[in-house]
């Protein structure tokens, strides 16, 4: 069965939120959830990808990697859709022009939020 690894700001308050609300269809395989701050291996295959976190969240399906917009499109389409969110998510985020448009204003927040809070960026980059 497939792995889906979805790899995360776990500082960001709406990160965590959108993880914790998240239902992936059980057809679509086993999903696990990463935060990007405790320093998985898995990091060591995105900073390779040259995938800056601070962009966007990773998300993994198999051997093929997602980042930003296409991640958010990805989980849309494997979601459940069941219960209030992830109808939500899917409605919005299951066109991938829609995701491209809608992801900067989503990740300008996060980074806006990151700084109120007094949080650090991932600097996933620097750092590999």
């Amino acid at each position: 069965m497939t792995t889906l690894t979805l790899i995360y700001d776990g500082d960001c308050p709406v990160c965590r939120s959108y993880t914790r609300y998240l239902s992936i269809k059980r057809a679509a395989g086993n999903f696990e959830l990463l935060n990007a701050r405790d320093n998985p291996p898995i990091l060591e295959e995105i900073n390779a990808l040259n995938l800056d976190m601070d962009e966007g969240f990773v998300l993994k399906v198999g051997d093929r990697f997602y980042h930003g917009a296409d991640a958010i499109h990805a989980l849309a389409l494997l979601s459940t859709r069941t219960g209030f969110f992830n109808k939500m998510n899917f409605l919005v985020f299951k066109s991938k022009t829609l995701s491209r448009f809608l992801y900067p204003i989503l990740k300008t927040g996060r980074a806006l939020l990151l700084a109120v809070l007094g949080k650090t960026k991932l600097n996933n980059l620097d750092n590999g």
